[in-house]
């Protein structure tokens, strides 16, 4: 049968697979262009977002006490006049400062400090939960492969786990922390999460800590407005008002280090 087909048809046959691996071939290295593209622009955008800040305040004056206390009596008065206008723009602020990989702490301060305890906690979630699923859809999409070769290994034992029972195990991942937020957004790639289950389970369970920094952000609110000059560190932690939370903070990482001793021995 074999001596019957004809040459011409083998090379055409031949030539047809030979296109159809160029065109792949090529249609990978755009694929890694664009890859490298977004990469890029991603770090420029983050490094543009940090100088817009920083360009604006220096640390001397950020941490500064009077400037602190005084900006306070403006931030107030601003908010009290437009509370929708700047809870939509404090939340499109904490997407776009947890998409840009920013620091959480000083957020969950200042969040507690303006708009209070249960607000700031909500707004703060909220920015949070949408800023951290955007990073990890874009990484999910452009940076999959890199993030497997880099953590699979590591993490290889928990994937089975996450697949059983995938929410529950995203729930406890967002609860024990132990590791910096930019990058807790970006290791559920290696699982293949749903996009509504990292979502939710973001919402939820980054809440009992948030709670504890913000509630340390609206007490320390009221410590400023009840002093004219800058309180004593003695003084300060031994206020109820910043103790309590702190203490809160210790008894949760406590908890967290034993339920992630526990999580990685059943493992």
């Amino acid at each position: 049968i074999l001596y019957k087909i004809s040459p011409f048809i083998v090379i055409k046959y031949i030539n047809s697979k030979y296109k159809i691996l160029l065109l792949t071939y090529k249609l990978m290295t755009k694929f890694k262009k664009v890859k490298l593209f977004v990469g890029v622009l991603y770090i420029i955008f983050v490094l543009a977002f940090l100088y817009l800040i920083f360009s604006k305040f220096t640390l001397d004056e950020i941490s500064s006490y009077d400037f602190i206390r005084d900006n306070r009596d403006y931030l107030f008065q601003l908010k009290q006049s437009n509370l929708l206008l700047i809870s939509i723009l404090f939340v499109l602020f904490t997407v776009i400062w947890v998409f840009a990989a920013g620091f959480i702490s000083p957020l969950a301060i200042f969040a507690g400090f303006i708009f209070g305890k249960w607000s700031g906690l909500f707004f703060l979630v909220l920015g949070m939960s949408i800023g951290a699923t955007a990073l990890y859809l874009m990484a999910n999409y452009f940076f999959k492969e890199l993030i497997k070769e880099k953590f699979l290994s590591k993490y290889s034992n928990l994937k089975e786990k996450f697949k059983k029972s995938e929410f529950l195990y995203l729930l406890i991942y967002r609860f024990v922390g132990g590791i910096p937020f930019v990058l807790s957004n970006i290791l559920p790639c290696v699982f293949n999460v749903k996009t509504y289950n990292f979502f939710i389970a973001t919402f939820l369970g980054i809440v009992p800590q948030l709670f504890i920094v913000v509630t340390l952000g609206s007490n320390l609110e009221k410590i400023i407005k009840n002093n004219i000059e800058p309180p004593s560190l003695i003084d300060l932690i031994f206020s109820p008002d910043i103790y309590f939370p702190i203490l809160g903070f210790i008894i949760l990482v406590l908890l967290a280090y034993f339920l992630r001793n526990k999580i990685l021995k059943l493992s």
